[in-house]
């Protein structure tokens, strides 16, 4: 059932990906390019998604425990350090020389947009690394 759940969300996030033109990327450099030809129809479609989010968030965390799994898993630090400003500093990076996040990329992938070829990959290759390089070296001669 858990399985079935999760394909569902998968499948409705990846369609209003497409329906929001986030996973055009060419669109989304528009939106980042405020000195330029800026689109800021993006920043409705994040305006959107926080609205929905809140009003999901008041809803679901009322509950004592979510449908399919023994409890909630939310965050237990909320501190800025240094991982978390590489990590964002990366992303932002990523974000704007390509138009991709990772959501967008893996559905643009099923329409066969350009650069996802390299993109995907190279996303892969990079959490990889940094799951590499966040474990201990006795973790890493374990595995």
């Amino acid at each position: 059932m858990s399985l079935v759940v999760n394909l569902a969300a998968g499948l409705i996030f990846g369609i209003g990906l497409v329906i929001s033109g986030m996973a055009n990327p060419a669109k989304v450099l528009n939106f980042l390019d405020v000195a330029g030809s800026w689109d800021p129809s993006l920043a409705f479609v994040m305006l959107g998604a926080i609205a929905v989010t809140a009003t999901g968030y008041h809803f679901v965390l009322r509950r004592p425990k979510p449908l399919l799994d023994s409890g909630f898993h939310l965050p237990v630090q909320n501190n800025i350090d240094r991982p978390l400003v590489i990590g964002s500093a990366i992303f932002g990076l990523g974000w704007g020389l390509f138009g991709f996040c990772p959501g967008p990329a893996v559905t643009s992938l099923g329409l066969a947009a350009t650069g996802t070829l390299v993109f995907v990959p190279t996303m892969l290759i990079g959490i990889v690394a940094a799951s590499l390089v966040r474990k201990r070296p006795s973790e890493i001669k374990e595995a």
